[in-house]
């Protein structure tokens, strides 16, 4: 039998017309996550999916005055699978949902931080001279059959390709200007003002064309909820920030090497100071053994070296299942099983995109049909 690959998706067009085309190309797969979610909801904190949706619409009017253009692809996307512009938002915004202080009641350890473990190497940590940049991509098991790959050509703005969950609109990727954002969950509660989700912020960073305009939407949003963003652009520069509603704190590689998990590494937040623990234990594991496998970059020959390196160090099983490469975890009923959904390996010199449809350890690289900088509005000079 084949290994199972991400299928590839790719839109254009007006934000409407190409959402419906996102939304028609998918719909059986958003169907299943909008299935998924509602077991999921009503397991973990006794929500109907009416109740979810209901919560989702207070992000409806924020977003549209933020970005307008986002919303009428999301109601396009509604359109093309056959569900409503709620459901969608809900699936955009099912972080913000759950960490909601509507629903502070909820238990501490049924809250999901979304795990992940981002990289940025260049310089002095990069043997062949290339920018790499990456991620694995760790978030509920149940959901590993809708992601997708998908590629939105966009004129004038930058060409886009991201790992999304179906129906989404933004999450982690790169773009035709040479730039990557790999995110990670930060966990922990703030205060009850409405800010933007997370698909919406990161969607806008992507949107633009250098890396100043990409940190300009980080600094000047509020985000609903705390998340990690790590910036990496084909010139050979990278720059981390732990953005909260109620403030950044940042970091720089050393070296050339950066490696961001789900706990605060740049400073705890004053909010959350007294009394903080990480929320993800496991990521003061998964940081430092990425950084010591990704050390061996330094000694590439060429690309096709440097990829292995990067998938021997990504698949580290260092405290399995809840290591660099999650596996979901017997012990848990399998509503709560986690895993490493995506591992990425972008690199922004050649503009090639590779990709693992799940854990890394036993997988290959799908290499993405696409080229960054290929066709009208990418720029490989």
């Amino acid at each position: 039998m084949a290994p199972r690959t991400l299928p590839v998706i790719e839109i254009s067009g007006g934000p409407t017309e190409r959402g419906r085309q996102y939304g028609e190309a998918v719909r059986p797969l958003i169907h299943s996550a909008l299935g998924y979610y509602e077991e999921a909801f009503g397991h973990s904190a006794g929500l109907t999916w009416d109740r979810v949706t209901t919560r989702a619409a207070r992000w409806l009017e924020p977003v549209r005055a933020y970005a307008p253009d986002l919303v009428d692809e999301m109601r396009g996307i509604a359109e093309g699978a056959g569900v409503t512009l709620l459901d969608v938002l809900a699936l955009n915004a099912r972080g913000e949902v759950i960490y909601d202080k509507s629903f502070a009641d909820m238990a501490a350890d049924e809250e999901p931080a979304e795990g992940c473990t981002s990289f940025a190497a260049y310089g002095e940590a990069s043997g062949d001279g290339h920018v790499w940049a990456g991620q694995n991509w760790d978030w509920r098991a149940g959901v590993a059959d809708t992601v997708v790959m998908l590629r939105i050509v966009q004129p004038p703005k930058p060409t886009l390709i991201m790992q999304v969950e179906a129906g989404q609109i933004g999450r982690q990727g790169a773009n035709s200007a040479g730039i990557a954002l790999n995110a990670n969950g930060l966990g922990g509660r703030f205060s009850d003002a409405v800010g933007l989700p997370q698909t919406v912020v990161r969607r806008s960073v992507l949107d633009q064309p250098t890396i100043t305009d990409a940190l300009d939407v980080l600094c000047r949003t509020r985000a609903h909820i705390a998340s990690n963003a790590l910036l990496t652009c084909r010139e050979g520069f990278a720059i981390d920030l732990e953005t909260t509603p109620a403030g950044h704190g940042w970091m720089y590689p050393t070296d050339g090497l950066l490696v961001h998990g789900n706990h605060y590494q740049a400073g705890i937040p004053a909010a959350l100071a007294d009394g903080y623990r990480p929320l993800s234990s496991d990521s003061l594991v998964r940081v430092p053994r990425a950084e010591q496998g990704l050390r061996a970059l330094r000694d590439a020959t060429g690309p096709d070296e440097s990829r292995k390196i990067v998938k021997q160090a990504m698949s580290d099983h260092l405290g399995l299942p809840e290591s660099l490469c999650t596996h979901p975890d017997p012990r848990q009923e399998p509503v709560r099983h986690w895993a490493t959904l995506v591992s990425s390996c972008v690199d922004l010199t050649s503009g090639d995109y590779h990709v693992t449809a799940g854990t890394p350890c036993d997988r290959d690289y799908q290499h993405l049909p696409w080229n960054l900088y290929e066709g009208p509005y990418g720029d490989p000079s």
